[in-house]
Order: C-alpha cells, then sequence, then structure tokens
C-alpha cells in the first residue's frame, strides 16, 4: 500500500476517534478498540489476526502500565489519609512565610502530585491558597495560579503519574530518563508559568474568594493520629525516583553489561523501585501512625477504584499503536516527517496540541499521540534521551490551551469561583505557557543529548 493511502488511514483514524468522542459520546475505551479495528482491516491485516493484535498491543502495554500505575496510586493514598500530604502543605507554608508563598505553593504541587491525582491535589491544597488570599486581601489567583502550576506539571510531565507513564511505556522509553527530562523541563515551566505568569495575572484580575471556600476551610479537621514527619513522607517521595535515577545513570556511565549496571537494573527498575516504596509506605505512614494492617488493606484497595479506565485506556492506546505498526503506517510517517524537516520532538508536540485542543483530554491526547509516533521512534535510531524527550514533547503539547472541553478547565474554574473569561484568561493561558516552556526546553535537551 501507499505511504499516500496509509496516511489517508491515519488521518481518518483520528477524525472518526474524535467525532466517535465527542460528537457520538461513545466511551474513549470502546472509541479506541473500534477505530484500532478499522485501521488494521483499512491497511491490510488479515482479518483472521486483527484479534491476535489487538491482544498483543493490549497485553504488552498493560504488563508494564498496570503495576506501575497501581504502586503509585497506593503510594498516593496513603500519604493523603496518613496526612503526610498536609504535613509537606504545612512546613512549606511556614517557612517560606507570606512574601515567598507563591514559590512554597508551586513547590508543593510539584511534589505532591507526583503521586497523587491532580483532582485530589487540588482538593487538598485549594485550602491553602484561600487562607493566603484572605489573609493577605490579594487575589486568589497570586496564590492559585502557582498551586495548579506546579499540580500540572508533576501531573503531566513527571512519572510515576499516568500520561508520562503510559506514554513512556507505548514508546518504549527509559523511565529515569523521562523523570529526569520531565524534571528539567517542568521546574522552569512551573516558575514561568506559576511565578511570573502568576505575578502578573493576579495584579490584572482580582478574584474574589468563592462561596464554597469558607467550606472548605472548615473541614481542615485535626487528624487525631500523630502526624508523619515532614522529612520522612519527602523521602517516601524520592526514594522511588532515586531509585529509578540510579539505574539509569548506572546504565550510562558503566554500561550494560556491568556487574553494578546488572544489579541496578533490578534494584532500579520501576517495579521494584515503586514497590519498595510502597511497602515502606504502608509501614511509616500506616501501621507505625496507628492504622491496623486491615485499614491499611483498605487504603490500599479503595484507591485502585478510580484508576482502572485509565488503565483501560492506556491499554487501547497500545492496541492502536500496535495497528499503526502492523499496517505499516510506521514507514509512512517516518516519509512525512523526513519530507517536512521537523524534528521528531516538534512533530509528537504538534500532534499532541492538535488532538488535545480538538477533544479535551489530555490522557486521550497523551495516548493517542503515542501510539502515532511509536513506529516512528521504533523506525528510527534516537536515544535513550531523545526518546525521553519525545515523551515529554508529548505531555506537553497534551498540555497547551485546555479550554472548555476539558475537565481540568471547569474544575479549576469551580476551585477558583472564577467566571469562564477569567478562566480563560489565567488557566488556559497558564497551561498553554507551562506547554510551550517545556517544549523549548526538550527541543534545545534533544540537540545536545
Amino acid at each position: 500500500m501507499s505511504a499516500t493511502y496509509l496516511l489517508s488511514v491515519t488521518v481518518a483514524s483520528i477524525a472518526i476517534l474524535l467525532f466517535l468522542i465527542m460528537a457520538m459520546r461513545m466511551q474513549a475505551f470502546v472509541a479506541l478498540l473500534l477505530v484500532s479495528m478499522g485501521v488494521a482491516i483499512a491497511g491490510g491485516v488479515p482479518l483472521g489476526e486483527v484479534a491476535d493484535v489487538i491482544r498483543e498491543g493490549m497485553g504488552s502495554t498493560l504488563g508494564y502500565i498496570a503495576i506501575v500505575i497501581g504502586l503509585g496510586t497506593m503510594i498516593g493514598e496513603i500519604l493523603q489519609v496518613s496526612g503526610g500530604a498536609q504535613q509537606i502543605a504545612n512546613t512549606l507554608t511556614r517557612k517560606a512565610g507570606v512574601e515567598r508563598a507563591p514559590w512554597a505553593l508551586m513547590t508543593l504541587g510539584l511534589i505532591v502530585a507526583i503521586p497523587v491525582f491532580f483532582e485530589v491535589a487540588l482538593l487538598l491544597f485549594i485550602p491553602l491558597a484561600y487562607s493566603l488570599a484572605k489573609r493577605t486581601g490579594k487575589s486568589l489567583l497570586l496564590y492559585g495560579m502557582p498551586l495548579v502550576a506546579g499540580i500540572a506539571v508533576a501531573h503531566s510531565f513527571i512519572p510515576p503519574t499516568p500520561g508520562p507513564v503510559a506514554v513512556a511505556s507505548l514508546l518504549g522509553a527509559d523511565l529515569g530518563w523521562v523523570i529526569l527530562v520531565g524534571l528539567i523541563a517542568g521546574i522552569p515551566a512551573a516558575i514561568v508559568g506559576g511565578i511570573v505568569f502568576g505575578r502578573y495575572i493576579g495584579n490584572r484580575i482580582h478574584v474574589e474568594l468563592p462561596k464554597t471556600a469558607l467550606a472548605h476551610l472548615d473541614t481542615q479537621s485535626d487528624n487525631e493520629r500523630p502526624q508523619p514527619g515532614f522529612a520522612l513522607v519527602i523521602s517516601l517521595i524520592l526514594i522511588p525516583l532515586a531509585m529509578i535515577l540510579l539505574n539509569t545513570a548506572a546504565q550510562a556511565l558503566l554500561g550494560e553489561e556491568h556487574s553494578v549496571s546488572q544489579v541496578m537494573a533490578f534494584v532500579g527498575h520501576p517495579f521494584t523501585a515503586l514497590l519498595v516504596a510502597c511497602l515502606l509506605t504502608f509501614y511509616f505512614l500506616g501501621t507505625r501512625l496507628g492504622f491496623s494492617r486491615e485499614e491499611v488493606q483498605k487504603i490500599a484497595t479503595r484507591s485502585m477504584e478510580p484508576v482502572g479506565m485509565i488503565i483501560l485506556l492506556t491499554g487501547a492506546g497500545g492496541v492502536f499503536g500496535k495497528v499503526l505498526v502492523h499496517a505499516g503506517v510506521g514507514d509512512a510517517l517516518v516519509e512525512a516527517m523526513t519530507a517536512s524537516n521537523l524534528p521528531i520532538v516538534l512533530f509528537a508536540f504538534l500532534i499532541a496540541t492538535v488532538i488535545r485542543v480538538s477533544q479535551g483530554s489530555a490522557t486521550v491526547a497523551m495516548v493517542t499521540t503515542a501510539g502515532l509516533v511509536a513506529p516512528l521512534v521504533s523506525a528510527g535510531s534516537y536515544s535513550e534521551p531523545v526518546v525521553a524527550c519525545v515523551v515529554i514533547a508529548v505531555a506537553c503539547g497534551a498540555t497547551v490551551l485546555s479550554h472548555v472541553n476539558d475537565s481540568g478547565f471547569w474544575l479549576v474554574k469551580q476551585f477558583m469561583g472564577m467566571t469562564e473569561r477569567q478562566t480563560l484568561a489565567s488557566w488556559t493561558v497558564l497551561e498553554t505557557i507551562l506547554g510551550v516552556v517545556g517544549l523549548v526546553v526538550v527541543l534545545a535537551l534533544s540537540l545536545i543529548l
């Protein structure tokens, strides 16, 4: 089949996917599977092999994703229930003081949202922004924007949050490099968006405390159990990241055949690192603080309830990518990218941006883009750092231009009591700044690494 035909099939499949999700309100998981079947048939995959391709794509993806997301979610839930997340918040805001409070809130979002979902982190810490705005009489945006900037960056750029983990899995990226590149790109993005833009928009738009603010402040009850220490909580969050990064460093510096590298390949594998962190969290933030074993088990089990659809959606993205490879779309995309003379990092960003703006969901944009870009990565001879840059570029594209078709837009609007116009002027611009600054950083890194 010609490259033109295969590219036409790809474009049509994206259009149909968006139509099914947006116009027909079809569940994204079902839509991805349906479109994947259509692409397989249109791409010439024998009918008797279509089911096998779907099974292989789902299995190869979920074998990795389900474990990483599952363990990371349990850690986040224990962190929340034990009061560990609140301890980080209290310590950072107390040490920083009112003048440096935006920096503390941005840092808080960056740290805590690594193991905790965006919605949960926002719900937990928006009362801090309420309290500071009430105390100073300044616009809520001055404190709210740094907080959501940190949360958004951690949620999109830094594993083990589902988005970057899913893209890393689909592209075959080393998670250590993804963490490192995510931090290098995410920190300046959060500073420019949360601190610089947050101060600017906070001075331009005065947002009063919403009516729900007092209710949120009143619900901050004291935990009867002893609170974990700040250093302990930070250590538990950083331990898995450090183990994964040490593995990546050992492979890069010593080579894969070195005995130390082989040991670190096991110790620093995401499975091992997150399992160790999970067990330590169960003990130090659970049993040691007075939770019974049954309570810890219930907390861990409850944490898995909201992630089922994320895992299935990611698996469906793996199916889409597998089908594209079997249909020969990968080679066609390589030809198209070569003809366009665009770097793969920028190419991935643009695809993710189009899908993100079209249908709203960052997760769907990341998974769909990863499925499209995976053949390019597998066909090219890109280094591990460059593949990690592609992962973060996809995350950047899936971050920009959050608007009325994105649930995050309405979540931030509601919690900050803004109008749609104010939310577009603040949250939408903030998300775009995060994505663009992140892209600039990864573009530069991809040329250096």
